[in-house]
């Protein structure tokens, strides 16, 4: 009985002492992780990433989203349908990102290829932020002039971090999953913690009071160029620049002109240009006192938080289960419950919700986290398809062209559905057909399913390219592979956290 006794004591003990160790290694888990990641790359590679992912994409791109929302509305004093166009051109720096990523890899500025293009990068922030921030009364084109070069830094910083990503995984390929969990936990936790206070501080200051909160992103930008640990070469050959310029080109014409590549491309931009988007017309109805549910900017920032949860909640589902399904079957399913769940939309603007007793927050918050789950779900296979869509030698150029056609789809649905909402005459106060283009944009996420077609029946573990596109060499092959493995780590949250 004795033994029993001191048996069990021993085993609570024991039981005690993985507790403990389970707490601490939650604390200081991931502080040994980052101070491991910092040691074997540099801390300011560390700090540029944290930087760039989590401050000026994640929270930065938060705060500015819900900004220029309410920026468009009560400063500008904008119709949807124009503020929706609007959103589109301010896009427009994330549509030419192989330009920028040809820059960071061809052109370097004294000696350095990343350095200046952070410093570009922070100054383009600071001065538009600054602008919007301090003016007045500033004319409707000159703020879109300021967002886009806003939205431009975002965008050049993203290329060269993604840049500085791939080149640490290359002289560290042990550490090349690290450091995508570190691009992908950052940018996560930033747009988490952005959206939930971003309405807060939109009330309490207002949005331009936000813009000039912006430039605390863009200054952390610029000390990375300032800090970043760079090897610099000089005597650099600037008469090579235009020759490499248009090898590249070359090569990605004659990649494009491949029907295995041309074909899954234009699915994609019809997937997204028919998908309209119509966003700025609900937020005016989520505002309007009348006949809307008039939520607050604290109810705006939290409601895009819970769809954040939902975006983090897509990417574990992908990841678990659906990472290994062909890719015309899950992109079916997906297209399918993408456009039925527009009908919560519906259901909200004809005030179905109330007549079961769903309040109408709830059933907004149920909504933006089932769409920003399916989205997920849609984005990440596609994502996938593109890389195996790359050829050898140009993979991380040939990728930022793939992304860009994806943003030119994006930036379509965005302008047509202003469009949609201009026709239908949904403005600042008239929402009566705005249950209307609701049903016509879920009616176009359908459309898609007609042109599976164009996908490849393969799943992602199949060889879609030719073989001629393939590198015969065993050793080029496998080497080509690597580097395409690394440049897509970098590129994969380049799109969504835009």
């Amino acid at each position: 009985m004795v033994e029993e006794g001191n048996a069990e004591a021993g085993t609570k003990v024991v039981e005690e002492d993985n507790e403990t160790k389970g707490l601490c290694y939650c604390f200081w888990g991931p502080i040994n992780w980052l101070k491991m990641l910092a040691k074997e790359t540099h801390w300011s590679f560390v700090f540029g990433v944290v930087s760039v992912y989590g401050i000026s994409q994640g929270l930065g791109g938060a705060l500015a989203r819900v900004g220029t929302e309410y920026y468009m509305k009560d400063v500008q004093k904008v119709q949807p349908s124009e503020s929706q166009v609007y959103s589109g051109i301010i896009s427009i720096p994330w549509i030419v990102k192989p330009i920028w990523g040809l820059l960071t890899d061809v052109v370097s500025i004294r000696g350095y290829r990343r350095r200046p293009y952070f410093i570009l990068s922070g100054l383009l922030g600071l001065v538009s932020m600054l602008l919007i921030s301090l003016h007045s009364k500033l004319h409707l084109v000159f703020a879109l002039l300021a967002l886009t070069a806003g939205s431009a830094g975002v965008a050049i910083a993203d290329v060269t971090v993604d840049a500085c990503v791939a080149q640490n995984s290359i002289s560290h390929p042990s550490l090349a999953a690290d450091m995508q969990s570190l691009c992908t936990l950052m940018s996560a936790i930033g747009a988490l913690v952005g959206f939930s206070i971003s309405g807060v501080f939109v009330h309490l200051i207002g949005p331009k009071g936000v813009f000039g909160l912006l430039t605390i992103p863009s200054a952390l930008v610029f000390s990375v160029g300032i800090v970043l640990s760079e090897p610099h070469v000089p005597n650099f050959a600037y008469k090579e620049v235009s020759q490499k310029f248009i090898d590249a080109g070359k090569a990605m014409w004659t990649t494009m002109k491949c029907p295995e590549v041309w074909r899954p491309c234009l699915y994609m931009y019809l997937s997204f240009a028919l998908s309209l988007n119509i966003n700025e017309g609900l937020f005016y109805w989520y505002t309007d006192s009348k006949d809307g549910p008039s939520f607050s900017q604290e109810s705006i920032g939290y409601i895009f938080s819970i769809g954040a949860v939902g975006a983090i909640l897509g990417a574990i589902l992908y990841q678990n289960k659906l990472k290994d399904e062909p890719f015309r079957d899950l992109l079916f399913w997906i297209q399918l419950f993408y456009g039925l769940e527009g009908m919560l939309d519906l259901m909200l603007v004809l005030r179905i919700n109330m007549k079961f007793g769903i309040p109408d927050y709830l059933f907004v918050m149920i909504g933006e986290a089932a769409t920003q789950l399916i989205w997920r779900l849609k984005w990440m296979p596609l994502l996938v398809l593109t890389a195996k869509l790359c050829p050898s030698g140009i993979e991380g150029t040939f990728f930022a062209l793939l992304m860009s056609i994806d943003n030119v789809g994006l930036l379509s649905s965005s302008w047509g559905g202003g469009l949609l909402l201009h026709l239908l005459n949904v403005t600042r106060t008239k929402f009566e057909n705005l249950w209307l283009a609701i049903l016509i944009r879920n009616i176009l996420r359908l459309s898609p399913l007609g042109i599976l077609f164009l996908v490849p029946r393969g799943d992602p573990s199949s060889s879609i390219l030719p073989t001629e596109m393939l590198s015969s060499k065993d050793e080029t092959e496998t080497e080509a592979e690597e580097q395409k493995n690394i440049e897509l780590v970098s590129l994969v949250n380049s799109v969504d956290g835009r």
